[in-house]
């Protein structure tokens, strides 16, 4: 008796453990599916993610809200030494002024863009040379020749913004600080880098393909890192008769392997002119985009603006045609430094930001240029 007894008690001890167990791993699944729906959440404007970076958050509430430093990274941004420093940007905002300097800047939308660890960066381009030749079966193979080794050293500087917020604004918890000074600092380097890719003089900035020598020598004679030419036939201006003609020597003075990724780079002033041409039954030469964000086209080419480019002068490089991605480098620090300033203007924060970009024509095959002369 005593023993079915125990029995029956040890079975309803073990029935209850079972249950608590269960109710137990319920709790847990249900604790694990509420994270996951408050992971997918998107949150309210102005609050901020208990899932965002700590990194990140330290800097935005407490460095660039509060001047607090504790808890947050101290790097030095100078090439040369070490002795000053400043704060680097999280990736995260560093991704909105990337994003932001591409829809602004057209160059950089087009060219080669590198990012490099240091403050230089090199690049070797190969001309010249036969590295191939024909023989029969048995018959002796000439010595080929030896490519030329060219390297690229693109002239760098540091681009700076020095963009300002009223303490007020920064105490306001409703003011997105991340993305006004993200969008602060891409509208400044924009202008400042757009105008240095076309016409910088390559002294502490990049060197603007521009300002690189040009001929009106082919390919296979001119010398490496001078570009080409083609006058437009006439002094300051396009050609009375058929000016449309000159524009397609301009593009087929470019080689074919380079024509695949081509696109016109000139200003609105310029592309007001051309878009007045038309074809011999009437239809415009020039073609908006067919959808939204499409580019638009002429000859089959995309037609880019940049401001930067000159207007139509006598002897002026008004239009240029090429495959920037093969002829244009930009080289760039991967980081963004930011140094707080409270003290300078007051009751404004200031906040300094640089960064370090270099530029230069890496491939000066890839690049022509429209010359407004008569030869």
């Amino acid at each position: 008796m005593y023993e079915v007894k125990a029995d029956a008690l040890e079975a309803s001890f073990d029935a209850v453990l079972q249950a608590e167990k269960i109710a137990a791993l319920e709790a847990d699944v249900a604790t694990l599916k509420g994270q996951a729906v408050a992971a997918q959440r998107p949150a309210l404007d102005g609050v901020k993610s208990v899932l965002d970076d700590p990194k990140r958050t330290a800097f935005v509430e407490r460095y660039l809200r509060k001047g607090l430093e504790a808890g947050v990274e101290l790097k030095s941004f100078s090439g040369a030494s070490g002795a000053e420093g400043g704060y680097a940007v999280p990736r995260e905002i560093d991704a909105l002024i990337d994003a932001t300097l591409k829809s602004i800047s057209p160059i950089r939308t087009i060219a080669n863009v590198v990012q490099t660890g240091s403050a230089g960066y090199r690049k070797l381009v190969t001309s010249g040379g036969v590295p191939s030749g024909w023989a029969s079966e048995t018959g002796a193979r000439a010595e080929t020749g030896t490519p030329v080794f060219h390297e690229i050293v693109p002239p760098s500087g540091e681009l700076f913004a020095n963009p300002a917020a009223s303490q007020a604004m920064l105490d306001d918890a409703q003011f997105d600080v991340e993305s006004w000074l993200a969008s602060e600092i891409a509208m400044e380097f924009a202008k400042a880098e757009g105008a240095a890719f076309v016409n910088g003089n390559g002294i502490n900035q990049p060197k603007g393909f521009l300002k690189a020598t040009a001929t009106n020598e082919a390919d296979s004679v001119r010398a490496f890192g001078t570009l080409q030419y083609v006058a437009s036939g006439a002094a300051d201006g396009f050609a009375a008769v058929r000016p449309e003609e000159k524009l397609v020597d301009l593009v087929h003075s470019l080689r074919a392997p380079y024509r695949q990724g081509a696109a016109f780079l000139m200003n609105s002033s310029t592309l007001a002119r051309i878009r007045k041409f038309k074809t011999d039954d009437g239809a415009f030469m020039w073609q908006p985009g067919l959808a939204a964000g499409q580019p638009d086209v002429l000859l089959g080419y995309p037609v880019v603006e940049a401001e930067d480019m000159p207007d139509i002068a006598a002897g002026s490089f008004s239009i240029a045609f090429g495959n920037f991605k093969a002829g244009y480098v930009i080289a760039e620090r991967a980081a963004t430094t930011i140094l707080r300033d409270p003290y300078t203007n007051k009751p404004f924060v200031h906040f300094y930001a640089v960064k370090r970009v270099g530029g230069a024509v890496a491939n000066s095959e890839a690049i022509k240029l429209m010359k407004f002369a008569a030869a």
